[in-house]
């Protein structure tokens, strides 16, 4: 397929319907978005946001708000790129199960198969056997050091979330730190958001013999056409300057060079300036960055059946439920998790006017996104402020203005 603008990418997606005036249903639905918008920025609780709605593969709603860069006076562009902090977990589970298809990986097999030194231990000192799909459903035992204590294990081991800057620090270097710390539970035992997409960057690199960022580009960015999306930015004038939320939700302030963000158990901690560093290890958990076309790119392919990427068979793993009855710590009750995103299970209990197999994630830079499949309905919401554009008051409006009508 040839090459793609992040511009192109996304005309690719909207289909020529998008150039038809629009529907007086979408005239509303836009009028309810753009009020959300327009209040967040107003309020102060975002800094810009890129925002868009397509159904049935038509754009019915674009919307660049807010500033890229608020202190330059540069106004947020559609085609601005966005740190992705965990929206780059999609697009490494999808090269992951790519590799599935291929034959290259098994979801089944133990890592130690390709990472013959990824054994951590639980606290009885078992080593039990991982595999790829508890890493995709984030049920192999892992953690995030900013669920710990500022002194916690992953602190103390000095293990990279993947946001901070650790000159130097390889992803083999990262994962032999993850291997010493024991387990928080025994694999398939529970839910809790982790590293374990970084250990299937590493996996990925074991098995194929080539970088992380090299197999996600062949993978999936160059097949969908995508040439914004990586784990460098080769634009810097288009890159969002990413911002922090204020005190008691005032106007959020410019990120620091080094930030830490209460959050878990005690703080996420930011490094913006990594994206440009092209020795920073490769992050398959939030190392990436990109678009808001391209990120709709990759869902709209997944949504209707793989787009060149994904066999059927594996867009249903990535899409359906794979971890049971066990609770989500992080999205609440009514959800569950597949390989690549949450899924909505019960709408009542979650409190969710989504339909049943929505599926969906965010990033901790500030960004959400969902799909739901009975409706033909994919919505990213890309903004430059931590957190409020991920969680909270700004995506459950947005979302709440998409289903009022």
């Amino acid at each position: 397929m040839r090459s793609l603008s992040s511009a192109a990418s996304l005309a690719a997606v909207t289909l020529p319907l998008a150039l038809m005036p629009a529907a007086a249903d979408d005239k509303t639905l836009g009028a309810r978005i753009d009020r959300v918008i327009d209040t967040a920025i107003a309020e102060g609780r975002i800094a810009g946001a890129v925002i868009l709605v397509a159904e049935d593969g038509r754009l019915i709603h674009r919307r660049a708000a807010g500033h890229l860069d608020r202190e330059a006076g540069l106004p947020m562009r559609e085609d601005a790129i966005f740190r992705f902090a965990s929206v780059s977990k999609p697009f490494v589970a999808a090269a992951a199960l790519a590799l599935v298809d291929d034959g290259v990986l098994d979801l089944d097999a133990p890592v130690t198969r390709h990472l013959p030194d990824f054994r951590p231990a639980t606290a009885d000192g078992d080593r039990p056997v991982i595999t790829l799909r508890q890493l995709l459903s984030h049920t192999a035992g892992l953690d995030y050091g900013f669920f710990q204590p500022a002194d916690g294990p992953y602190a103390r081991a000095g293990i990279s979330d993947g946001m901070d800057d650790r000159p130097g620090l390889t992803l083999a270097q990262n994962l032999r730190r993850l291997a010493l710390v024991p387990l928080r539970n025994r694999p398939g035992a529970a839910w809790h958001y982790s590293l374990a997409i970084d250990v299937a960057g590493g996996l990925i690199e074991a098995a194929t013999g080539r970088a992380l960022p090299a197999v996600v580009r062949e993978k999936v960015t160059a097949p969908l056409g995508l040439e914004d999306t990586g784990f460098i930015v080769a634009d810097t004038a288009r890159l969002a300057v990413p911002y922090v939320d204020g005190p008691e939700g005032g106007v959020p302030r410019r990120m620091a060079a080094a930030e830490a963000v209460p959050f878990g158990g005690s703080a996420v901690h930011y490094a913006p300036a990594r994206i440009l560093d092209p020795d920073a290890w490769p992050s398959g958990g939030a190392g990436m960055a990109g678009t808001a076309a391209d990120v709709l790119a990759l869902l709209e392919a997944i949504r209707t059946g793989g787009g060149g990427v994904l066999s059927p068979d594996m867009v249903a793993a990535f899409v359906r439920p794979a971890t049971g009855d066990l609770p989500l710590d992080v999205s609440g009750p009514g959800w569950a998790f597949g390989l690549g995103a949450s899924v909505l299970t019960d709408p009542a209990l979650a409190g969710s006017p989504q339909s049943p197999g929505t599926w969906a994630w965010g990033g901790a830079y500030g960004h959400s996104w969902f799909v739901d499949p009975a409706r033909r309905l994919s919505v990213v919401a890309m903004t430059n402020t931590a957190l409020a554009g991920m969680t909270g008051a700004f995506p459950d409006a947005l979302r709440d203005a998409i289903y009022a009508g």
